[in-house]
């Protein structure tokens, strides 16, 4: 078996097949033709029913499929097939089943078009048959994002988060390798799983943060981080009156710069006023200081930064995430937050103890919750834990 990704696969779970009786799903339409309200069959059960019937199957979408035994988790190089599993975290090919993407539905189910479908619950009907001398659904008559309930890739609402000790809605499917654990083996699965995502150029930030921090009382606008402003998506660039995007863990911190990879994360990246970006340049984060013009509320000083109340804990979380996504073991830094605010060019960004106290006394608000959900859905693929777990973060740090 050949699992090729540019990212470490997570341990997968197998879910045994369903008995004879089947369950009754209508799925949330995305294109004029929808799988119709019949009765589904899980991917363990189409793969046993190889036999030319015409069948509706809900799995999850693994990746690309381009040989019997090889399936694409990322760098996908062609909208033509996906492979479907029941479980949203499988690496078992052979509990896989191949489905052929014709052109009726490649603008919105190909991975080369749309790479954050990977993790998204897609239902197909379509002729049970071999594909790529593999179990597979061909000549799909119908398809469509979810099993029922999979909001589509449009939608705007952001899922509720899960209060401290419970479960989210991510928990058995995102999040299933990492429930339950703590410490050095949270941060471990953690890293797994947030490391698995759709890499950006530097170019295409600008879409994604028109897109992720947009105004929600004005949709022509996006919300300046640290000034809290709300200005034209337009006025982006270099001008003194401009917003362009500001690196929170400050891109010196490990050299990383603005090269595919840390320096084009947007779970750390924001529009930010172009001189109040200034004023913060790579300081590390503490208390205390002067009044920053255009931004009310943050503070500075010679060697740190203080945001604005209202966002204090979004800069802690978008620092966690950094410090779990970036391990060291796929080219880039590994990046660590400490009690330091002479950190230089190391890659290291505190201070913790201050950020653990932000993170603690401004909880994720809505918009918060709405942009890690926009970046899952539809720009990287992955999510913040610490927005959607934020005990996790004492579990980790203390």
């Amino acid at each position: 078996m050949d699992m090729k990704s540019s990212t470490r696969p997570r341990p997968g779970r197998l879910i045994a097949a369903l008995a004879a009786a089947v369950t009754l799903a209508v799925p949330v339409a995305v294109t004029a033709t929808s799988a119709s309200a019949a009765a589904t069959s899980t991917v363990a059960q189409a793969l046993a029913a190889q036999d030319g019937r015409t069948a509706t199957v809900t799995g999850y979408v693994i990746g690309q499929p381009t040989g019997a035994s090889t399936v694409l988790t990322s760098g996908y190089t062609a909208d033509t097939a996906i492979a479907l599993a029941d479980t949203a975290t499988e690496t078992g090919t052979s509990r896989m089943l191949y489905v052929q993407i014709t052109a009726d539905y490649r603008s919105t189910f190909g991975l080369l078009t749309n790479p954050t479908l990977r993790g998204r619950q897609v239902t197909a009907t379509g002729t049970l048959t071999a594909y790529f001398s593999h179990g597979g659904l061909k000549s799909p008559s119908a398809m469509s994002l979810g099993g029922g309930s999979t909001p589509t890739p449009t939608a705007t609402a952001a899922p509720t988060p899960a209060p401290t000790g419970s479960t989210g809605p991510y928990d058995s499917t995102y999040y299933a390798n990492a429930v339950g654990k703590s410490g050095s083996a949270l941060r471990s699965s953690l890293h797994t799983i947030i490391r698995t995502q759709t890499k950006l150029s530097y170019d295409q930030v600008w879409d994604a943060l028109k897109d992720t921090d947009q105004d929600p009382a004005n949709a022509n606008n996006v919300i300046l981080l640290y000034s809290g402003r709300s200005q034209s998506k337009s006025s982006n660039g270099g001008g003194s009156n401009d917003w362009n995007r500001e690196h929170v863990w400050a891109k010196s911190h490990g050299d990383f710069g603005t090269a595919t990879g840390p320096g084009t994360d947007v779970h750390h990246l924001r529009p930010e006023d172009v001189t109040v970006n200034s004023a913060r340049g790579n300081k590390d984060f503490d208390t205390g200081g002067s009044a920053v013009a255009e931004a009310a509320g943050s503070y500075t000083d010679a060697d740190s930064f203080e945001p604005r109340n209202a966002v204090k804990g979004d800069v802690a979380r978008m620092i966690m995430y950094m410090a779990i996504r970036y391990e060291g073991d796929d080219g880039w830094p590994n990046l660590e937050m400490n009690n330091s605010v002479s950190n230089g060019s190391a890659p290291y960004l505190g201070r913790l103890p201050v950020l653990l106290q932000w993170h603690r006394q401004d909880p994720p608000d809505a918009f918060e919750q709405r942009r890690n959900q926009r970046i899952y859905e539809r720009w990287q693929g992955n999510r913040n834990p610490f927005v959607d777990h934020p005990e996790w973060a004492t579990a980790i740090w203390g």
